[in-house]
């Protein structure tokens, strides 16, 4: 096994009114801290979904471990075929390669702080859904940079059944 040890010098503080924010209701992402800004420790970004709304599609991430905070309201969350319902103060991680997914419960929001180590740049993968939704880039575009983000989108079952 090896050890992975980030390399950078100075803490790394962002101030909320300095985050970058992308999209709106139904999601806000607040960019945090990409690989770069924390010598590839992690990415960290804070989700706001309103009541019911998508977070992300089921994925995986060959390379990444994925951590879910909540901070306040309430999210199923896909963890292999398993859906939980996190609330308030749960801590949920995403082991590598393992299929995930996030969304509101219905009827209700959710404020996450989601990292990703270690990091990977994803602050562009963030604007690129946010072009998507703006019609300037097609949702098959996605597919392209999967292996760029450690983003791998899949199929789940159980997710759809969830969700439906």
């Amino acid at each position: 096994m090896s050890l992975f040890v980030p390399k950078f010098d100075e803490s790394v503080v962002v101030r909320e009114a300095d985050a970058e924010v992308v999209g709106q209701a139904p999601t806000t992402v607040r960019l945090l801290a990409d690989s770069s800004a924390a010598g590839g420790a992690l990415s960290t970004q804070r989700v706001t979904l309103t009541a019911g709304a998508d977070g992300a599609k089921p994925h995986r991430h060959e390379n990444r471990a994925e951590m879910f905070f909540l901070l306040d309201g309430a999210a199923d969350i896909l963890s292999g075929e398993d859906v939980l319902t996190a609330g308030p103060g749960d801590l949920v991680v995403i082991p590598p390669g393992k299929p995930h997914a996030f969304a509101a419960v219905p009827g209700t929001g959710a404020d996450l702080l989601i990292v990703l180590t270690p990091g990977v740049e994803r602050f562009e993968y963030f604007r690129h859904l946010q072009r998507i939704r703006l019609g300037e880039a097609t949702p098959e575009s996605l597919l392209d940079v999967q292996d760029l983000y450690d983003n791998h989108f899949l199929s789940s079952p159980a997710w759809d059944a969830r969700r439906a």
